[in-house]
């Protein structure tokens, strides 16, 4: 029997061992999306206990702790954070086989050097250790990016976003992680939402333009675009719960901003109309400047409507979406790459169903330049568990080239996050390793080592194309 979260943890043989150890373990991370704040980054923040650093944004945890029966008050609400966290350590036991039980545990191990189990007896003394590390000064935002040995962060920056802090930690000599702003536009297209007309004008402000016209929109959100790019954003990514696509003239679609920017609702076809003008307008600008484009597709959020009106979004009452995206997607990109300005493309399904879907479609569109250049994105939130990453690996080997898998993001608010990497990485060695078992794979360790160190950092470092000066590995 295996000891609880050895070194060998999820490396079940000897080949996997060696994959890890010798070549998969101290590899760079690049966090190509995240949630996390520039901000937080650049200002180094020092949290006050670990409930600030473990509990504070994290949804994940969050729903867990709900579905053992914990009041909102010890989840998102006023309780005191010993409280809170005693109601976290007393969630943790009933989370086995959920992969928030192994997270927890390598996070107290690599960052803390804690290898107790954490629950309610263990946790008073969890609680002090982990307090005084908090408290010693070296275990700040940055610090804990570092340790991680992080090189490349991308943020998910609204356009309207003056990035401040983005600017100013390009200009930090002393921070070797180069933190990118990524372009997320969804505000500027979800044209039915009370949100949008305020976001136009903000657009406006941000832009130094007015905006009265669908060509002065657009315009406007060039400038934006070309403004990341100037502080080094090479990314975009779109939260597409419903995939639809609506053919339309640029006549069609400027009556219909016009009818929007008046104040009037538009229909659901008109919509979609302008959205599918907008994003192809915006692909091919990321073709142009040689962006990756993401689509986070299939998502179902706010179903609590009564949650959503006590503590608002993105606080843990989102759920997988069932609607169909083969078609829609297929002709959104295509209609770009007719005019051969399909950009780098990422895609993820919430939906696990549609991994086939996702895997069969990319080499479609493969230019036969750039390797990988259409990519399966990693599993996804409800997805980034053992079998959740292992089924979207096995459809992408299946039917393409799991040798040229870009791997694993972060997708996180918590600067805790990062030996998720560690995760992943150990379940794909295992995988390799099976197949090496199974007599399926040669034991070629020099080419497995290789296919190891690229899907854990190289392929990203030269799908994405950082700037030498933005990278500093």
């Amino acid at each position: 029997m295996a000891k609880f979260m050895d070194e060998n943890f999820l490396l079940k043989n000897d080949v996997a061992v060696t994959l890890y150890h010798d070549y998969a373990r101290e590899m760079p991370i690049i966090d190509y999306h995240c949630h996390l704040s520039p901000k937080e980054i650049y200002e180094n923040k020092t949290f006050k206990n670990i409930t600030d650093a473990w509990l504070s944004g994290d949804h994940y945890k969050w729903r867990v702790m709900r579905e053992n029966g914990i009041l909102e008050e010890y989840v998102t609400g006023d309780a005191p954070d010993y409280e809170k966290f005693l109601a976290w350590s007393r969630t943790v036991p009933m989370a086995i086989g959920n992969p928030l039980y192994n997270w927890t545990h390598l996070e107290l191990q690599r960052f803390f050097g804690i290898y107790d189990i954490l629950n309610e007896k263990s946790a008073p003394q969890i609680w002090e250790k982990t307090n005084e590390l908090l408290g010693n000064g070296s275990f700040g935002a940055r610090d804990l990016i570092v340790k991680s040995n992080v090189k490349v962060i991308c943020t998910t920056d609204d356009p309207t976003d003056s990035l401040e802090y983005h600017a100013l930690l390009k200009d930090e000599s002393n921070f070797p992680v180069s933190v990118l702003p990524g372009f997320r536009p969804d505000k500027g297209l979800e044209m039915n939402r009370d949100t949008y007309l305020p976001w136009v004008e903000k657009l406006a402000e941000s832009a130094d333009r007015s905006i009265g016209n669908y060509d002065e929109f657009l315009e406007a959100l060039e400038s934006r675009v070309r403004f990341f790019h100037s502080l080094g954003g090479r990314v975009s990514d779109h939260a597409i719960d419903s995939m639809g696509f609506e053919q339309a003239s640029k006549e069609e679609v400027e009556e219909i901003f016009a009818k929007r920017l008046s104040g009037d609702t538009v229909s659901l076809q008109d919509e979609t109309k302008y959205k599918t003008y907008t994003l192809r307008f915006l692909g091919e600008l990321y073709a142009e400047l040689d962006w990756a484009m993401q689509f986070h597709i299939n998502a179902l959020r706010n179903n609590s409507s009564r949650m959503f009106k006590t503590i608002g979004p993105d606080t843990g009452f989102d759920s997988m979406n069932d609607e169909g995206i083969a078609k829609p997607l297929v002709q959104l990109l295509d209609s770009l790459d007719t005019n051969n300005k399909l950009p780098k493309t990422i895609l993820y399904s919430l939906n696990p169903n549609d991994n086939y879907v996702i895997a069969s479609m990319i080499n479609s569109f493969q230019d036969g330049v750039t390797p990988g250049k259409i990519q399966h994105g990693t599993a996804w939130w409800f997805n980034d568990t053992k079998d959740g990453m292992l089924a979207q690996m096995k459809a992408l080997s299946n039917v393409g080239l799991f040798s040229r898998f870009i791997g694993m993001l972060t997708d996180s608010r918590s600067f805790l996050s990062y030996t998720r990497h560690e995760y992943f990485r150990r379940i794909v060695c295992n995988l390799i390793g099976e197949w090496v078992e199974d007599g399926e794979v040669p034991e070629d360790i020099e080419l497995l080592g290789s296919i190891v160190q690229g899907i854990s950092y190289n392929n990203a470092k030269e799908y994405f194309q950082f700037q030498e000066s933005e990278v500093n590995v």
